[in-house]
């Protein structure tokens, strides 16, 4: 598992670990009386501070990427009578020095999500993460670890789907010795491996009723039994549970236990999907690209402009996992600049349906103006409909944030084909698709 870092200012991270160099730097004044072992131990610790430092620095630069534009326009959460910008919120999650992994954006949605998991963290409330596949749950779910009092002790993670159901009973509470054929010792199951920590349970709706059965007890006693054992043995352990599906939904057809799932959910989190928070893909992209750079030991790779217009629209029904998978692939077979070509052909299938993507993506540009022209015509129609979806497809408060006379921006809206009808939102029918048909 990847350290934890905690995200204050520059200044103090940078600082921490000069201290910390300090350190190093006295203990190496006696290397000539430091054996073979100790030396071992400074050069790991050299390699840990470089790690630190490299990811001191992709931090640094992921959150000056996201407040560098101060005339970006803000979303604006509305709270108890005060409207709230996503940048104050965020703000306020690092001068709280909130502890989590990686980067986030300014979707409100997923701040809402960072902003329940602050509050739970401290508590021994049971926390229950919802979301598709690849969003982001087990990240979440050590943060929750991370920000809470039991930071210090041991983080064990279950993928509930892939045990075997005549299995489950052995792996989560353990067994004895002889209990079953090929029980050749006695052996602690997940749950005694995190007494005192927290214990993650990944896909907990692939759980078979009779696996529920036996979970719900660990829940209301905090006490297991080894398979072939009548000892019953405290744990003190801190649950957070993960799915993807509708447990609430399966409970009643039958399908997961009531009680478990009420249980469970105590503390409900949901992450929007990857398409629902597209301000976060930039700063994925730049990311990932660095990562990818770092563990394939390979230079520098830049994103061509088709390929670039692509990523940014994009569905990604796998999600960030999907992301990440691709960004990967290409550093892989890519030089130094990557293009649509690199792209898994599944992907290349469900090609984008925006006009403008389209456009970039079948035509062969002649001349280098000619594809700065197609990419820049991409990002403002997207960074139009964003607007538009921020502020329920309202004109005037598209160019009151924009900062632009209410005739330009409807010159730009009719340029596009973007009509502020089809970003209206209704109490019966949610969030409307946007159409590519008529203009204001």
């Amino acid at each position: 598992m990847r350290k934890f870092v905690r995200r204050g200012s520059a200044a103090q991270g940078l600082g921490s670990l000069l201290e910390k160099i300090e350190i190093l730097r006295a203990s190496l004044r006696w290397s000539a009386k430091t054996n073979e072992v100790d030396i071992s131990k400074l050069l790991k610790q050299c390699n840990e501070l470089r790690d630190e430092a490299v990811n001191q620095l992709r931090r640094d630069r992921m959150l000056a990427a996201t407040e560098g534009d101060e005339t970006k326009p803000e979303p604006l959460r509305q709270s108890t009578g005060t409207a709230k910008s996503t940048a104050d919120r965020r703000k306020a999650l690092d001068e709280r020095q909130f502890v989590f992994e990686g980067v986030f954006g300014d979707s409100a949605e997923l701040l809402d999500a960072m902003e329940i998991a602050e509050r739970a963290a401290p508590t021994e409330l049971p926390v229950l993460i919802q979301g598709e596949s690849g969003t982001g749950k087990e990240l979440l779910a050590k943060v929750v670890h991370a920000n809470g009092d039991r930071s210090d002790k041991t983080f064990v993670s279950v993928n509930c789907g892939a045990i075997p159901e005549n299995l489950l009973e052995s792996e989560l509470f353990g067994h004895k010795k002889g209990a079953f054929t090929g029980a050749s010792s006695d052996r602690r199951g997940k749950f005694e491996s995190a007494d005192t920590g927290t214990i993650f349970l990944d896909e907990v709706g692939e759980l078979p009723l009779q696996g529920q059965v036996k979970l719900l007890r660990v829940l209301q006693a905090s006490e297991i039994q080894r398979v072939g054992s009548d000892q019953a043995i405290t744990v003190d352990t801190r649950v957070v549970s993960a799915t993807n599906r509708d447990l609430l939904a399966m409970a009643r057809r039958g399908e997961f236990r009531e009680d478990l799932y009420y249980r469970l959910s105590v503390i409900q989190v949901t992450i929007p999907a990857l398409r629902d928070r597209r301000d976060e893909i930039p700063l994925l992209l730049d990311y990932f690209l660095e990562e990818a750079t770092e563990k394939l030991k390979r230079g520098p790779m830049q994103l061509s402009p088709r390929l670039h217009a692509f990523l940014m629209n994009y569905r990604y029904p796998g999600n960030i996992r999907e992301l990440r998978n691709i960004i990967f692939r290409m550093a892989c077979l890519a030089d130094e600049v990557a293009d649509v070509r690199h792209l898994p052909a599944h992907v290349l299938e469900e090609q984008p349906g925006d006009p403008a993507v389209v456009d970039i993506m079948q035509e062969t540009p002649r001349s280098l103006s000619e594809v700065k022209k197609a990419a820049s015509d991409a990002a403002e129609r997207l960074y139009l409909e964003q607007a538009l979806s921020e502020v329920n497809g309202k004109v005037t408060d598209v160019a009151r944030n924009l900062k632009l006379n209410r005739t330009h921006v409807q010159g730009l809206l009719k340029k596009h084909g973007l009509s502020s009808r089809n970003y209206k939102r209704t109490k019966n029918t949610g969030n409307q698709t946007p159409d590519n048909v008529g203009t204001q």
